[in-house]
């Protein structure tokens, strides 16, 4: 269930971000508003998350996926480009993401 709760708040933070370019600026109210509540929501997920998990492992996990997530956003909706470089380092992120889960011993499964 802890896996579950930090996707969703991975998930709301890759929403609002995707928002916060959206709403210009806060000159736009509707993207404004998302933003603001997904990072609210983010957040309170985010620290539920680490009642039971370490807050470095925690925040590695969600920074970095929420890197790779935003990045993929990024160039599905907003026509951005990703060039072999960026790639390679989000696969690196993604890489140490998979290392502290399956090897580190402070994450429990």
């Amino acid at each position: 269930m802890t896996y579950f709760i930090l996707f969703l708040a991975i998930l709301a933070e890759v929403i609002a971000t995707t928002a916060l370019k959206a709403s210009d600026s806060f000159t736009k109210l509707g993207p404004s508003i998302v933003l603001v509540v997904g990072y609210a929501m983010s957040f309170y997920l985010l620290s539920i998350v680490m009642r039971s998990m370490p807050t470095g492992v925690t925040y590695a996990i969600w920074a970095g996926l929420g890197i790779v997530l935003i990045s993929v956003f990024g160039y599905l909706f907003n026509s951005e480009k990703l060039d072999l470089a960026a790639c390679v380092g989000m696969s690196l992120i993604v890489a140490g993401v998979v290392v502290i889960n399956v090897f580190s011993k402070t994450v429990s499964h």
